[in-house]
């Protein structure tokens, strides 16, 4: 038996005015999608636990089958696991985005949590010259993929309060600033970093070309190295990850699973979504479990893109859930589950704690349920409702 799972970040969404209130998974192209909806099981799961802020890293734990009251200790030490970085008992990481900063009458507002979706090759020279510039014993910047990097604090200090850039697009950043034990060495090196970012060529060439400067970092998600059972120890299941994204990806490495890079996956909405259902199809041969992540409808949800969050959903389900139901013969008997990690209103622009839908479909089995198709609205009418870390458990018929 194989075991997939194929998440669109941030697909679920709210009932939208410009779309005669439906979601825009409801007016989205999912025939596949909806195939296995009526075909297999469809509910709801409750993947932000009651008191966690609505973060992909809570809610994708969740859906990887971990509770995050028992091991969640912050996004940052995940994405530090992607990246090979190993963290001392004493250390702590933080999520560095490159952001654009903008001045309105003496106020500075949050323009762009992505700075422009910058290149990661521009951001990486830019991290190049803040570890030359500020790096020392004490503080240690590390390159990711494009906005995405990290910070590591050797002794830190981790009663902090953030807010993460995506909640405060278009606000004024005075309100949200660090705080806590270690809030003023934080604000004296993103200060420092804002100097230095001022005069560096790669955001003069952005300028020159039109494009928003990454004129300040912004650090968040911060956390200590986290506990977790691997998928062998937990469910003697072999198996590997599919992400553009650092923090998936380092879920993955502590959950003792294989990273698969594909060419041209980006984490945004030109990523390669054909090929994300061809690798995925390609690792079953070998593994037990795949873990397909597109971060697509996410992005577009983040930037108010109704239009194209709709493309997003819609490329996912014909390349990368079409992708594996076409391969059914060859992947043999298998148990799929679809679902979001958590809602993306267009309207909000942020995450959102509400219960996404899910599907749960067996191959060897044809339940025929009495649904339109997949839809935030069909799912509450089914009446199941579980706890998000209860779904892999579902899956693999061990709950």
């Amino acid at each position: 038996m194989k075991y997939i799972v194929l998440l669109g970040d941030g697909m679920s969404d709210e009932p939208n005015d410009q779309l005669g209130g439906k979601t825009p998974l409801e007016v989205a192209n999912t025939p596949n999608m909806d195939r296995l909806a009526k075909a297999g099981k469809i509910g709801l799961a409750a993947t932000v636990p009651k008191g966690f802020h609505p973060g992909s890293d809570v809610a994708n734990l969740s859906v990887f089958g971990y509770n995050p009251a028992d091991c969640y200790s912050g996004r940052s030490p995940l994405e530090a696991a992607s990246m090979g970085v190993e963290l001392g008992p004493n250390d702590v990481a933080f999520r560095l985005n490159f952001v654009w900063l903008e001045a309105h009458y003496g106020k500075m507002y949050m323009g762009d949590f992505s700075a422009g979706h910058i290149s990661t090759e521009e951001a990486a020279a830019l991290i190049k010259t803040l570890q030359e510039e500020l790096g020392d014993d004490e503080f240690t910047f590390y390159p990711g993929v494009s906005y995405r990097h990290l910070l590591v604090w050797k002794n830190g200090r981790d009663q902090l309060k953030f807010t993460p850039p995506h909640d405060i697009i278009t606000q004024s950043i005075e309100d949200y600033l660090p705080q806590g034990e270690g809030a003023k060495e934080l604000m004296h090196l993103t200060n420092a970093a804002q100097m230095v970012l001022a005069h560096h060529p790669v955001n003069h060439k952005r300028e020159e070309n039109g494009k928003v400067p990454a004129n300040s970092i912004w650090l968040w998600g911060h956390g200590r190295k986290p506990q977790m059972e691997t998928y062998q120890q937990r469910f003697d299941l072999s198996g590997a990850v599919i992400s553009a994204v650092d923090l998936i990806k380092g879920i993955g490495v502590n959950a003792g699973l294989d990273n698969i890079e594909v060419p041209g996956a980006t984490g945004y909405i030109d990523t390669n979504y054909k090929g994300k259902g061809e690798y995925a199809v390609k690792a079953l041969a070998e593994k037990d479990f795949i873990y397909v992540h597109v971060e697509a409808p996410d992005e577009a949800a983040h930037g108010g893109l109704l239009q194209e969050k709709i493309k997003a959903i819609e490329d996912f389900d014909r390349d990368v859930v079409g992708t594996v139901l076409d391969s059914l013969e060859q992947i043999g008997d298998c148990r799929i589950l679809v679902t979001p990690d958590h809602p993306t209103p267009v309207a909000k622009r942020t995450h959102t704690s509400d219960p996404v839908p899910f599907i749960m479909f067996d191959s060897r089995t044809d339940e025929a349920a009495s649904v339109a198709g997949y839809s935030e609205a069909e799912a509450k009418a089914s009446g199941l409702l579980v706890a998000g870390h209860q779904l892999l458990p579902l899956l693999i018929e061990r709950g």
